[in-house]
């Protein structure tokens, strides 16, 4: 059994779960209200998440030259798939850049679109593969983080052949490879030394724990 931000926040209040997920093992509160604590955790932390990737880009474009390449609104979507679930990474990372172009202007919508697809990507396969990871721990979660980076620039790839496609443009290889990695390299930097350093001290304060399957079985069964 493995754990997202709001089941291990339940268990750390000293309730926990059962190994069916249905039941509260001692019996703290009702099963209704605990899954409706649980839906609220999730989506204050999907909510605090997304405001941070509306917000972030604000900061980072004050930094001469790289700014613009550190690429944050992809940390918080990474982040809320690893934390609250592939479905809500998904959910976040296709919203954000939409909302931004909406509402300020940017990114233009044109690339908005793309960043949609890409952005939804990165959230929902780092969201799915370390969330049923058989042992979460560094490897798996940086398994689920470069899966994740390829998984979501070959998407936005796609989108953009599809999109200059439907205008009679092309986009050449060297665009792609341009634009994914080449230009990204200090954004690919700092999610692969920050999200690892921020999981890690979740863990060790208990909050986010890593979990090796056998061991949360046992628990489960023990308690």
């Amino acid at each position: 059994m493995w754990y997202t931000f709001t089941e291990a926040t339940r268990r750390q209040e000293g309730g926990g779960l059962s190994e069916d997920g249905k039941t509260d093992l001692q019996g703290v509160f009702p099963m209704n209200e605990t899954k409706t604590q649980r839906l609220a955790q999730t989506l204050t932390m999907a909510a605090m998440l997304t405001v941070l990737g509306f917000v972030l880009p604000f900061f980072t474009g004050q930094i001469p030259q790289i700014g613009g390449m550190l690429c944050p609104m992809h940390l918080p979507v990474l982040l809320c798939g690893l934390l609250c679930g592939w479905k809500y990474g998904l959910a976040v990372g296709f919203l954000l850049p939409l909302l931004r172009s909406v509402t300020l202007g940017m990114p233009p919508m044109f690339t908005a679109i793309a960043m949609a697809f890409e952005l939804a990507a990165y959230g929902a396969i780092a969201g799915f593969l370390y969330n049923r990871s058989k042992w979460q721990c560094i490897v798996s979660l940086y398994r689920s983080l470069l899966i994740a980076m390829i998984g979501g620039r070959v998407v936005w790839g796609a989108v953009r052949v599809l999109m200059l496609g439907m205008g009679g443009s092309s986009f050449s290889w060297q665009m792609f490879m341009a634009g994914a990695f080449l230009n990204a390299i200090p954004g690919i930097i700092l999610q692969l030394v920050f999200i690892p350093a921020l999981m890690v001290a979740l863990n060790r304060t208990g909050l986010v724990p890593f979990h090796r399957a056998q061991n949360a079985k046992g628990e489960a069964e023990g308690a």
